[in-house]
Formats: C-alpha cells, sequence, structure tokens
C-alpha cells in the first residue's frame, strides 16, 4: 500500500544528515561531556557545536542555550523556575487558552500552589489581542508565557508587540517555540523574549531532547538539583548523541528554511483549496495568516474525527485530530473551542501537516483519497443531513 505521511507537527523523520551527527558517539566516541580527559573533552566539544548551531536557529547567543529533554521539560522549566526566581510573596502568570498542554499543566500547578493565573482568551482567527494582556498585567505578574506557533491550527501569535508590553512593565516573557522552530525565522531579540523553548524531533532531529533560550540576566530557578552540568543550570550527563543530532537538525533547517517553506506552503494551499472545493461543509480553523507554513486544520461536520483518522490510516495517510500528546482524549481540543467552535464540530477535525518529505504527488494522492473517504463516513452517520433524492 501507498503510505503518506502528513502528521510532522507530531514528530518528523530524523534527517540522515542528523542521525549521521549520532552515530559516533553511541559508538567510539562515548566519553562523558564532563570528565577532563581526551574523550570527554571530544565529547564536550560536540555539545558545544551543537549549542552553537542551535543559538543560530533563534537567533541567540551559545551561552543563552541550554539542553534539555525536550520541548515539555523546557516548557516546564521555564514557567516553574521564572516563577519561584521572581521576588515577593505574591506572584501571577498570563497564559492563553490555546497554550499546549505542557504550559497550561504547569501554570495550573502553579495555580494550585498559589499563585495566581490568568488565562487569555483568544478570537475567531486563534489570535490573542496584545491590549488584552496589557489589560491582564498587574503589579505581581511575574512571567508571560504564550506561544509562538499554536500546535494544532499552526496560527503565529504577535509574540514581538507583546514582548514591547512586556519589556516596558519589567516582566518576564516566555515563549513555546516548539511548532515554530525550523518553519519560520526567530530572532530573540526581534521577539523580545526572556524565555524560548524548542524540541529536536519537530525539525528533523532525534527525540528525547530540546532547549530552552534563557536571555542573559533571566533568573530561573532550577527543575532539579544533583550537579553542575549546563553551566549549574540543569544536572545530569548530557545525551551528547542526541544533542548532537540536534545541533545538524538545526544547520540543515536553517540554512534551507527560506526555499522549504515556500515549497511546503505551497503544497499546504493545493492541499487545503482541494479539500474546501471536493468537500462541501467544510472550512479551515484559525488564521490563514499568520500562520505556519506546513499546517491546515479543517473541520468535516457529521463525523467524528477520530474516525476519519482510522479510515484515512487504512487508505495509507497518517494524520491527526490534534496534538499528539492529546491523543485519545475523549474532550474536544481545547484549542478549537477556545476558538468558539461548537463539541461536535471541534471533534470532527482533521489536522494535516507537511514537512520536508511530503511530494507534489503525495497530495494529489490525499486530494483523490480523503474528500470519499469523508462522504463514506458521512453517509454512516445519523446527524448527516442527506442530499433529497429529485
Amino acid at each position: 500500500m501507498k503510505r503518506i505521511y502528513l502528521d510532522h507537527n507530531a514528530t518528523t523523520p530524523i534527517a540522515p544528515e542528523a542521525l549521521a551527527a549520532m552515530l559516533p558517539y553511541l559508538t567510539e566516541e562515548f566519553g562523558n561531556a564532563s570528565s577532563i580527559h581526551a574523550y570527554g573533552q571530544n565529547a564536550r566539544g560536540a555539545v558545544e557545536r551543537a549549542r552553537s548551531s542551535v543559538a543560530a536557529l533563534v537567533g541567540a547567543r551559545a551561552a543563552e542555550i541550554m539542553f534539555t529533554s525536550g520541548g515539555t521539560e523546557s516548557n516546564n522549566h521555564a514557567i516553574l523556575g521564572a516563577s519561584a526566581a521572581a521576588p515577593g510573596k505574591t506572584r501571577h502568570v498570563i497564559t492563553s487558552a490555546i497554550e499546549h498542554v505542557a504550559v497550561l499543566d504547569p501554570c495550573r500547578a502553579l495555580a494550585k500552589s498559589g499563585i495566581d493565573l490568568t488565562v487569555l482568551s483568544v478570537d475567531r482567527d486563534g489570535i490573542v489581542n496584545p491590549e488584552d494582556v496589557r489589560s491582564a498585567i498587574r503589579p505581581e505578574t511575574v512571567l508571560i508565557t504564550l506561544m509562538l506557533a499554536n500546535n494544532e491550527i499552526g496560527t503565529i501569535q504577535p509574540i514581538a508587540e507583546i514582548g514591547k508590553i512586556a519589556a516596558e512593565m519589567g516582566i518576564a516573557l516566555h515563549t513555546d517555540a516548539v511548532q515554530a522552530a525550523g518553519k519560520i525565522p526567530i530572532e530573540v531579540d526581534k521577539l523580545g523574549v526572556d524565555l524560548l523553548s524548542i524540541s529536536a524531533h519537530k525539525f528533523g532531529g532525534p527525540k528525547g531532547v530540546g532547549a530552552l533560550y534563557i536571555r542573559k540576566g533571566t533568573q530561573l530557578g532550577p527543575l532539579m538539583y544533583g550537579g553542575h552540568s549546563e553551566r549549574d543550570r540543569r544536572p545530569g550527563t548530557e545525551d551528547v548523541a542526541a544533542i548532537a543530532g540536534m545541533g545538524k537538525a538545526a544547520e540543515i533547517a536553517l540554512a534551507g528554511m527560506r526555499e522549504e517553506s515556500e515549497r511546503v506552503r505551497g503544497l499546504r494551499d493545493r492541499l487545503e483549496q482541494g479539500l474546501l472545493g471536493r468537500v462541501p461543509h467544510s472550512w479551515v480553523n484559525g488564521a490563514r495568516e499568520p500562520r505556519v507554513p506546513n499546517t491546515a486544520n479543517l473541520t468535516f461536520p457529521f463525523i467524528e474525527g477520530e474516525a476519519m483518522v482510522i479510515a484515512l490510516d487504512l487508505k495509507g495517510i497518517a494524520c491527526s485530530t490534534g496534538a499528539a500528546c492529546s491523543s485519545g482524549a475523549l474532550e474536544p481540543s481545547h484549542v478549537l473551542m477556545a476558538l468558539g467552535l461548537a463539541p461536535e464540530d471541534a471533534r470532527a477535525t482533521l489536522r494535516l501537516s507537511l514537512g520536508h518529505q511530503t511530494t507534489e504527488e503525495e497530495i494529489g494522492f490525499a486530494l483523490e483519497t480523503i474528500p470519499p473517504v469523508i462522504e463514506r463516513l458521512r453517509q454512516l452517520s445519523p446527524t448527516y443531513k442527506k442530499p433529497a433524492i429529485a
């Protein structure tokens, strides 16, 4: 069976160059990067080269990059660490209703511990109004955490504008850039962020490694104790192979970003427009622009998203209903609900996310395959209003 992969927001295939960069540190170059002998120093060199490459991907300095186990740890460290390091007993954190659970859950944990939490709403396009951020700020506000690009709908938030507000008020700003890194240009100074999270497996690197950008001078408490790795910020022996793979993936993503973004955007638009033209009663969720170039989120009413995913998988198309971290959840997507969709429509949604390996031929196959699958499922649905027979 012909199989195509349209779930790159869940994870991406590892780039061959990234895998090649990892292999020496899984075999003969096995040293601990904290050791002072030659084995250790060879490993340390790999870590620091990768740190420079990851820093370049987000426009930062190498010393401002801390390696982590992935986007979830980076988000948790930014949110919990910044809150813990802030002075004063009364603290307040601002976030939005469409954040990934790796942001929302640590924010909720802070709320349970007594820290005040404000969750901002978004408009129908999934955009946070910067003036709503300004209005939510209080004297005791210690952190604003808002994602750069949404993992389900691809919408890009006005982080640079919010960054100016945060700087004006002297408040730390964190952004979850996991779905943005490698897809759109990122420069931390232009965004005005103090903390920024990324994950390697979203742009052709291995799973299990990520990074947190920490602007020089930003106060950040530790999540763990027990060592002096990562400039005393994160104890534990570095996963040198994974870090080397992340560094190489960052280099590749940065070098080809402009051309690849345009190519993938063209494929995404062809897929999206083709489905809208061939499937009645369907629509795109979130802003068409600004949006990361690879993501399309479409609602096809009268059928369950899970049924679509299973039926399409049987036809050779891998896609999702939303965040992979929430797959299997019975509740409709909190992102789509925040946009104002009815629960039944939020459940009738597909996320199609393209990547480096996606081709014109695959988009053609998807356009031939998806519409009849949806029509067949609708004919089986008791809620579908079938066309009247003449």
